[in-house]
């Protein structure tokens, strides 16, 4: 096979090795999973029919000598498999196919998979932080938590595993921490982080700087569609005397007060809301685009995830199924979304389950 998605994930350890006690190799059931998955399979029987139908076709690529697992053996390796394994491969893969540019939004936020809790054992839902390259429209990295408060914890450590140089980084208010920021400088990146009252003093400090100072810059941004206007207004200041905690932060250069003003004309309501942020740099305009472009791992990951993938309603619950299955997921989605040929998401998938030359092209075989 060529260097794809598909070999890197042959590096991952096979966790039956010890026992020798197999008869699909681990190479196969990953090959098989993620060819069913960008055609649409959504769980274990999914994956174990789409390998039944498409037998011969996957021959072309690997033997299959024993034919195709059942969804209870695709089940149980995926739950026993290393997942820090599994981490190292996806981002390692997703730094070989994707160029990041200089000032690159690189949105940070996270997501609890609630299909992943488990009454039974008293397993928590997992909770997933993700990287997502806006200009890439791509997902470069992940790692998990057990609850939303640990994604404090977390962050650093996807900062850790994925290459940020050159890139700004923007967080939600759980991440706006100290040491989050001086880690994207010393990685030689910059910051805009969302400040709520988790940081009370600084933001107290922030409010009242811009009811009392002037304002450097002022930058306004108007977004429609779907029945929807949106009008931002990014303020800077980047004249800190009189705000002491910044002088605790890490290059921080800028504090930065958004409008954000948004009417749906479908419903006929108007809303208003002011947000603070703390940045590295003092571009207003660069500010304001990267502030909207945070909000594309919502839209453009999260929730594809939950409507395409279906990722809240499959009860992956046992070990390290339901984060193993996401790499698989997220996999699929940057090769979809890396192809060039035009149709939505479902559609592709819909294509690549049709037709066998459009499936090779979305994994690049």
């Amino acid at each position: 096979m060529s260097s794809t998605a598909l070999s890197i994930f042959e590096a991952i350890t096979d966790p039956r090795r010890a026992s020798g006690h197999y008869l699909y190799p681990l190479n196969e059931i990953i090959f098989l999973t993620i060819c069913a998955v960008i055609s649409g399979a959504e769980d274990w029987v999914n994956i174990s029919e789409f390998g039944k139908n498409q037998q011969e076709w996957l021959r072309q690529y690997l033997p299959y000598r024993n034919g195709i697992p059942s969804h209870d053996t695709i089940g149980r390796l995926f739950e026993k498999m290393d997942s820090s394994e599994f981490e190292n491969n996806f981002i390692r893969w997703t730094q070989q196919v994707s160029q990041l540019t200089q000032g690159e939004v690189i949105a940070i936020d996270g997501k609890t998979v609630c299909g992943s809790h488990d009454y039974a054992t008293q397993q928590r839902a997992i909770h997933l932080v993700s990287a997502f390259a806006s200009a890439n429209n791509i997902c470069i990295g992940q790692v998990k938590t057990e609850e939303k408060s640990n994604e404090i914890t977390a962050i650093p450590a996807l900062l850790d595993l994925i290459c940020i140089q050159g890139c700004l980084v923007t967080i939600d208010a759980m991440g706006c921490q100290k040491q989050i920021a001086a880690r994207i400088i010393d990685q030689q990146a910059d910051y805009v982080l969302a400040l709520k009252e988790n940081q009370e003093e600084l933001l107290e400090e922030v409010k009242a700087a811009f009811a009392i100072m002037p304002v450097q810059q002022v930058e306004e941004q108007l977004d429609a569609g779907h029945g929807r206007i949106e009008k931002r207004q990014c303020a800077v200041i980047s004249d800190l005397r009189f705000v002491d905690e910044a002088s605790k932060w890490k290059n921080l250069n800028a504090i930065v007060r958004v409008k954000a003003e948004r009417v749906d004309k479908t419903h006929r309501t108007q809303n208003q809301e002011t947000r603070y942020y703390i940045s590295s740099i003092t571009n207003a305009q660069q500010i304001n685009t990267a502030i909207r472009h945070h909000w594309g791992i919502e839209n453009q990951l999260h929730w594809v995830l939950d409507v395409r993938f279906n990722e809240e309603g499959e009860r992956k619950r046992k070990g390290q199924a339901a984060y193993n299955f996401s790499f698989i997921t997220k996999t699929v989605l940057n090769l979809i979304r890396m192809d060039p040929s035009k149709g939505s998401i479902k559609t592709k998938r819909l294509k690549a389950a049709w037709n066998n030359a459009f499936r090779q092209q979305l994994l690049k075989i």
